[in-house]
């Protein structure tokens, strides 16, 4: 079998296994979210920090309950990591270095997963556990919350109110996120996944010396690493260890981890709107994208230009043996879709135009299918803008499931879009104009590109490296940190003010001069807008970067 026979082979199980969970797993989670009884140690928890279930919350309230405990979350994890020394399990690490625990907190309470450091040399075991694996959790669950919130804007009418977010985190937390991670765990740890609290064992080598295999709780953080879309290794060399990623088919069911949640989130938003047709165009448009990104970075991986490449048939460099090129294409494709950040290759190694192509994913907004409920929320705003120029083009006031968007609503929607491409761009210019892109390896477009890839990941709250650039300098962290901050937390307030003010609307009946957005038509257009937008953004910078390396 060639390599390119496997690859199409692996890439079509998945698709199979993913349209195969996907209505039963979103039926799931939908009734999550929208059920009124609360299990017995649900209400222990409200009870213990002051919460009414039954009270809901307007989008002012919603948004300053995340804003607050996210704040939290990174004093506490900041103070974990400064601390590490007096903390059982410590391993004798030293306290991590200002900058670093402040990027590292920002990073994982940002569900950004951007790592500055080497984790087994770094982070105790208790600081591993009881710190950045449980933000890998909250962080996911507060994404797929403030989605769900967004959706009861649409769904609702009359009213300010969307929800409660402490029942929804409470709720997404245990009944979503930890169940799957338990059943994802005990797979991983039977294909091979270390799972222990070693401090290390020595071994002798072939060659006589002694070396220190060290150990650790990797499964439990590896399995919510991908189905909370976070990317944070335990190991510096992420996915790509043997420890953490053994064979060929944990590869594949990390990369379905990672899809699970983001390509199931399209049938909770049809189920909650009452129209499944809207979620199956939403997954549709997801699906395009994913598709055409996944087939690209093959191609330009197994067709590489170059006299090396072409002479073995591929561009075997940066990749690990164990999952070929066509599994690893797939691996960073499927990552910087989402907003997963892990890897199981170099893609700083990968040719001018496939590390281009994870790039592009990213400036995409990732939502194609995106994070657990950030690439939900994306899609919409989206969707919000496509209807909005359609209603241009006729002449007449947009509408999208009832609610017409004025201009109010194409402000916040405006304002999302434009976020993350200032943060971006703003960032490059910042390193190269303070000589804080001398520390890459290569020069001209590729280090170009080494940059413009820090800032894209940060500012996504993607958390994937070209990894040939050294970030962990006091002014790498300090930047990055305050692009991942405000990539996170500008865009959920104008999700949130966005819903609050559909919330409130009265519904318009459907007339016939109202654009149907479940048909082809509509896809196609979500699907161009997407793409064109990102081109007259990013066009001129990746000229200079990867399409001038390339061409």
């Amino acid at each position: 079998m060639t390599m390119t026979t496997a690859g199409v082979i692996f890439i079509l199980s998945l698709l199979a296994a993913l349209a195969a969970v996907h209505k039963p797993f979103g039926d799931y989670m939908f009734r999550v979210v929208s059920g009124q009884r609360q299990s017995r140690v649900e209400r222990g928890m409200y009870r213990l920090v002051g919460v009414d279930p039954a009270a809901e919350q307007s989008w002012g309230v919603y948004a300053r309950s995340v804003l607050a405990f996210s704040a939290v979350s990174i004093l506490f994890l900041y103070a974990f990591q400064r601390l590490q020394n007096h903390l059982w399990l410590s391993l004798g690490f030293d306290p991590v270095v200002p900058h670093g625990a402040w990027n590292t907190a920002v990073s994982f309470v940002t569900n950004t997963n951007w790592q500055s450091y080497s984790g087994e040399s770094t982070m105790g075991h208790l600081v591993q556990m009881a710190g950045l694996a449980v933000q890998n959790f909250v962080s996911a669950a507060v994404g797929i919350a403030v989605a769900v919130a967004l959706v009861r804007g649409f769904a609702r009418s009359r009213t300010g109110e969307l929800g409660n977010f402490w029942v929804d985190l409470t709720r997404i937390t245990l009944r979503i996120l930890l169940p799957v991670a338990v059943l994802g765990a005990l797979a991983l740890m039977a294909g091979g996944v270390v799972q222990n609290l070693s401090g290390g064992t020595e071994v002798t080598t072939l060659t006589g010396g002694t070396q220190t295999i060290t150990g650790g709780p990797v499964a439990s953080q590896e399995v919510i690493k991908e189905l909370g879309t976070n990317g944070g290794g335990f190991y510096n060399a992420n996915s790509a260890h043997p420890f953490e990623n053994p064979t060929s088919w944990t590869n594949w069911l990390e990369i379905f981890l990672i899809l699970l949640i983001p390509f199931s989130m399209p049938r909770v938003f049809g189920r909650m709107v009452g129209q499944n047709r809207q979620g199956y165009a939403i997954a549709a448009v997801m699906a395009i994208l994913a598709v055409a990104s996944i087939t690209l970075t093959n191609v330009f991986e197994l067709t590489g230009n170059g006299t090396v490449p072409q002479a073995v048939g591929a561009a075997l460099e940066g990749k690990e043996v164990r999952f070929d090129v066509s599994n690893s294409a797939t691996f960073a494709a499927a990552t910087t879709l989402t907003s997963t950040g892990a890897v199981n290759s170099f893609h700083d190694s990968y040719t001018a135009l496939g590390g281009m192509t994870p790039l592009v994913n990213m400036m995409l907004g990732e939502v194609a299918p995106g994070g657990v409920g950030a690439g939900l929320y994306g899609m919409l705003i989206l969707a919000v803008i496509t209807v909005f120029v359609a209603g241009l083009m006729v002449g007449r006031t947009p509408e999208y499931l009832g609610k017409k968007i004025g201009s109010r609503e194409i402000k916040f929607a405006s304002l999302y879009f434009l976020i993350t491409p200032l943060l971006v761009l703003v960032g490059t210019a910042a390193a190269f104009a303070t000589g804080n892109n001398s520390t890459a390896l290569n020069v001209g477009p590729h280090g170009l590109s080494e940059v413009l890839y820090a800032f894209t990941s940060a500012s996504n709250n993607n958390g994937s490296a070209f990894a040939g650039i050294t970030v962990n300098t006091t002014w790498w962290d300090t930047a990055l940190g305050l692009c991942m901050l405000l990539g996170r937390f500008l865009p959920i307030i104008l999700v949130l003010a966005l819903a609050g003010s559909l919330a409130r609307q009265q519904p318009t009946p459907a007339s016939e001069g109202t654009l149907p957005t479940h048909r082809p038509l509509f896809i196609g257009m979500v699907v161009g807008v997407t793409v064109i937008l990102v081109a007259l953004t990013f066009l001129p910078a990746l000229a200079l970067g990867p399409l001038a390396e390339g061409l």
